[in-house]
């Protein structure tokens, strides 16, 4: 009898509309082990794709970032999370999914070694990756709301390849520190694509920081800080302060979070050498993927495209328009349209979906006017997703999710291969993602 089947009550799995809920308890090693074995053969489709896509877009194969994962990330990684990698990968393992604890850590931090470590040991760290643009997002409260309260909606970005194993919703009542209850992926501690409600009344999210160029190997993985944060985090400075404390710079992130015991909101901008918490009770912040601080914009990134409406600034300035539209009466069904707004700020048109609209599609966009070096014509990459919550929802761990994308328009992976051809290497790993309908979620 296996692990798992001795005590299945702790653990439970749900599919729903192109989502994967799974429930998972305990200690360290317990919880873990309950989600390798939930989630092994998502764990084994992701790892089959790393090993493929790591070596033709590094020169590297994935075992390399491996190594390096477990030398660099592990000495500063709290045992109890450890403990859960370790449960993970054996949990995987006894379901028919061989992997060790190593490769688990490796892809917890595969953003932050391929797109942050990798680039710096290449020196080619001055150059802007378009890859490290993930995500648009807002929160509101105050004479922003409907009701006053706090409202937080985002869309994740990333490749398709990747992004499309983001359908985990994970529920986990540590044995130890606050229940969370967030958007994953298979294998994940942390939430990584962050949309995220925990117990002490902390909801949050985030947007990347463009052309961030900074990286210290000899500090805590963010992957490993952002956990901790979400589970041991009492407010908002508490939760900064997990974040700071020892921080590498990797997947730097405007994070936009929110308390609903006291009705705050916060921007919370992280460099590596500069940050900036702002606070309110009575406005909003937006995400868009480039830095507000000018000290982080203009000392630790590259181009962000912070005023470049052909990139990151469309969307900043879309965010200003939408909330003076819809400011006052900002909720749950209002969030989900703006969410999935189509509008091009720099070529001033209605419904035309690209990747400098708050819904990125830049699958089907041909890159005719991008201010991005570097980005290729009609990528399979952009928004694949939606999640929308507010203070009321969030009192019960509910929010409401869109796989796919938030606009509903669906991606079909040999319809776009036969017509963009370039993309044929991603054959057999690209995945179709129907229209599915907007679903609530919370534990169960």
């Amino acid at each position: 009898m296996d692990k798992l089947s001795k005590n299945p009550q702790n653990a439970r799995r749900f599919d729903k509309n192109g989502w994967i809920q799974i429930h998972i308890e305990g200690a360290p090693y317990e919880r873990g082990y309950q989600h390798g074995y939930l989630l092994a053969p998502q764990i084994g489709d992701v790892l089959r794709t790393l090993k493929y896509i790591t070596l033709f877009n590094t020169g590297k194969e994935f075992h390399f970032f491996v190594d390096s994962a477990d030398k660099m990330f592990t000495p500063h990684i709290d045992q109890e999370y450890m403990e859960e990698m370790r449960g993970i990968a054996d949990g995987a393992t006894a379901a028919g999914i061989q992997t060790s604890f190593e490769e688990i850590l490796a892809w917890n931090g595969y953003i932050e070694l391929v797109n942050y470590w990798w680039p710096k040991v290449q020196k080619k760290s001055e150059e802007h990756t378009p890859e490290k643009e993930h995500c648009s997002a807002f929160i509101a409260v105050g004479g922003a709301t409907k009701s006053h309260g706090i409202v937080i909606a985002h869309n994740s970005w990333d490749q398709f390849v990747i992004g499309q194993h983001m359908n985990i919703i994970l529920d986990i009542i540590p044995s130890e520190g606050y229940r969370m209850f967030m958007q994953s992926g298979p294998g994940y501690i942390d939430s990584f694509s962050d949309f995220f409600i925990t117990g002490s009344g902390i909801i949050g999210t985030e947007t990347t920081i463009a052309g961030f160029k900074q990286f210290k190997e000899d500090a805590a993985p963010e992957f490993f800080r952002a956990r901790k944060a979400m589970q041991y985090g009492t407010d908002i400075d508490a939760w900064v302060e997990i974040m700071q404390k020892d921080n590498n710079g990797g997947y730097a992130n405007s994070w936009l979070l929110g308390d609903i015991k006291t009705n705050e909101i916060a921007r919370f901008e992280q460099g590596l050498n500069y940050s900036k918490l702002n606070k309110t009770q009575n406005g909003y912040f937006s995400g868009f993927n480039a830095p507000e601080d000018p000290r982080i914009r203009n000392l630790e990134c590259g181009p962000s495209g912070y005023l470049d409406i052909r990139s990151t600034g469309a969307r900043r300035v879309r965010w200003e328009q939408l909330m003076k539209e819809n400011y006052g009466t900002i909720d749950v069904k209002s969030a989900a349209r703006m969410i999935s707004d189509h509008y091009d700020v720099y070529e001033e048109r209605n419904n035309h979906p690209c990747m400098r609209t708050i819904c990125g599609h830049s699958d089907v966009d041909p890159a005719e006017f991008t201010g991005l070096s570097g980005t290729a014509p009609f990528r399979p990459a952009g928004a694949f997703d939606g999640k929308i919550t507010c203070s009321e929802l969030a009192k019960d761990f509910g929010f409401w999710a869109r796989f796919g994308r938030a606009c509903g328009e669906p991606f079909f992976a040999e319809e776009f291969l036969n017509q963009n051809s370039q993309w044929n290497w991603l054959r057999g790993y690209l995945k179709d993602r129907p229209t599915e309908p907007w679903t609530f979620f919370k534990p169960v």
